[in-house]
């Protein structure tokens, strides 16, 4: 399931991607014994063992993270630091093969004598983006009080950046653009579509080789324990957006003593029924909403764009590019797979409705050039082979992580039923994913029972914004609900821009600064107001570039 986002930081720019099926597990009694690893009770417990030792070898050292300038790839200066952490590739085997994780740091900077409260550690999503640049935060307005508390912590999990990074084919391959991607996909069409996921697989199987099987959301949360402990710290504070807050909550069960403060932003749905099939319909279904709210608030500003008064009326504006577009790509460069993808950002962020909507009305006057720009292919190399890294640990952590279908007959009827009321997004999110079909490793995992454990969970935040299409909002209730009396959920409400903290909505931020700060969290259920719709702006208004600092997109 994607949890995707806008390119606000060149960092994140190429990703494009995020999250989304089987039985209820059993409790497990020894905190840190993982529900639902493969191969039994023994390779659940090699692997449990195998990361409770590793932990405790990294608080051995002392917090001995060896931070200095950051390598100057990352992109980072300033006051951020940087160091590598080694972990094992495979807990079970906690002296076999180890690889390396890049973390990056800024130190709490203890303004107006604030107290430091320890490290604060940020997991962005995907799975498969980097939270590398996560300190930066600190300078960003709205963060002061909270940067002067906590050293900030970014790191970039396994198989991301250079972080024993995965790859399953070679970027120069990916295709540049144009892609022309049929609005109702043919029978002949789906077989294509069904051979390249295959092959995609056989790739990852190919170039990865025997590491494959240990990209996995369990792997994850041991490392984010090795972390923890490396960093000096006896208990976790931690901030997971989108896929971060299903990492959140499975380390959560995992180590319910050792969580401090977790705010989950944007929440997956953890019930292990729908990891991650199931969740990947239920995200293709909440895309097509917030799609008509896209097209709602053009409708409402007709006057400014001209596509049309009415959601049909702006859909039909919508289809008359695609189809342009397909006939004559706009410079060259823009078909109908890079139109979709483009505006499937509008179902994620609505900051960058007013640009989407003025570069349909630009192309449909006659001038291809601000849809060129916002759609076209990165031309970039490095962008290139950071969104086919993304990819390939979006897809190699999904497919692990739990059973999927293997029959092409389930994955057609489910998605030709869905296609019929969600037909924006079923199908890309369909063939995104369908490599778990054929995925190349023998045991998958069986997916973590969030909060089905004999410890009480401690006070946890989420927040959600109710019409969030990336991580629809029943998710964030069923999240709460597993975690317990001590989880507290703030909502957005009439809002659906996937990521709802650090810098949108005042009255939601103001609740996590008060629960990191002092750990006191505002209720069972809140309520904020949304925050205000963007105003529409032309491609000439200037204006159009002033937004409010946000942190960096989610996942």
């Amino acid at each position: 399931m994607r949890t995707g986002l806008a390119g606000r930081t060149a960092a994140v720019a190429a990703l494009a991607l995020l999250l989304c099926a089987p039985a209820h597990l059993p409790a497990h009694a020894l905190e840190g014994t993982p529900p639902g690893s493969p191969g039994g009770t023994a390779a659940e417990a090699a692997g449990a063992a195998g990361a409770a030792l590793a932990a405790r070898r990294a608080a051995a050292r002392g917090g001995g993270l060896d931070f200095g300038r950051c390598p100057d790839v990352e992109g980072l200066s300033g006051p951020v630091r940087c160091a590598t952490l080694r972990v094992p590739l495979d807990y079970a085997r906690p002296d076999g093969p180890q690889i390396s994780l890049t973390v990056s740091r800024t130190t709490a900077t203890g303004a107006r004598g604030a107290a430091r409260q320890g490290a604060l550690i940020h997991n962005p999503g995907g799975p498969g983006a980097s939270g590398m640049h996560f300190p930066l935060v600190a300078d960003l307005p709205g963060w002061e009080s909270i940067a002067a508390a906590y050293d900030l912590v970014g790191y970039a999990p396994r198989g991301v950046g250079r972080s024993a990074p995965l790859s399953c084919q070679d970027p120069a391959t990916r295709a540049a653009g144009p892609t022309q991607v049929p609005a109702e996909p043919s029978p002949a069409y789906k077989r294509q579509r069904l051979a390249a996921a295959r092959a995609y697989a056989r790739g990852c199987s190919r170039r990865a080789g025997a590491a494959l099987p240990y990209y996995t959301t369990l792997a994850n949360a041991r490392d984010l324990d090795v972390l923890r402990a490396a960093l000096g710290e006896r208990k976790l504070s931690f901030m997971g957006a989108s896929y971060g807050t299903y990492l959140g909550a499975v380390y959560a069960t995992l180590y319910p003593g050792r969580v401090r403060r977790m705010v989950l932003d944007s929440a997956v749905d953890p019930d292990p029924r729908r990891i991650w099939y199931r969740n990947n319909l239920d995200q293709s279904a909440g895309f097509e909403r917030r799609w008509y709210d896209f097209r709602a608030w053009a409708a409402r500003h007709h006057g400014t764009y001209g596509l049309g008064a009415t959601p049909a009326a702006v859909q039909a504006s919508y289809e008359r590019v695609r189809d342009a577009v397909a006939r004559t790509p706009a410079g060259g460069v823009v078909g109908t797979g890079e139109l979709r993808a483009a505006y499937l950002q509008a179902a994620y962020y609505d900051d960058v409705w007013p640009e989407r909507a003025a570069a349909l009305a630009a192309h449909l006057r006659g001038d291809p050039a601000p849809l060129t720009a916002q759609a076209g292919p990165a031309a970039d190399p490095a962008a290139a082979a950071e969104a086919e890294n993304a990819t390939a640990v979006y897809t190699a952590v999904l497919c692990n992580d739990a059973p999927w279908p293997a029959d092409w007959e389930t994955w057609d009827r489910d998605h030709t039923e869905l296609a019929r009321r969600a037909p924006f997004e079923t199908w890309a999110n369909a063939f995104l994913n369908l490599p778990c079909a054929s995925w190349p490793v023998r045991e998958r995992q069986r997916p973590v029972a969030v909060g089905d454990g004999p410890q009480r969970l401690p006070a946890t935040l989420v927040v959600a914004a109710e019409r969030d299409g990336a991580t629809p909002y029943p998710g964030a209730l069923e999240l709460q609900r597993r975690l317990g009396a001590g989880a507290s959920l703030v909502t957005e409400a009439g809002a659906g821009s996937h990521g709802v903290v650090g810098g949108r909505n005042d009255c939601v931020d103001r609740h996590v600064e008060r629960y990191l700060l002092t750990g006191a969290t505002p209720g069972w259920r809140v309520t904020c107001a949304p925050h205000p719709e963007p105003a529409p702006v032309s491609l000439d208004d200037r204006a159009a570039g002033a937004r409010r600092a946000l942190l960096p997109p989610v996942v």
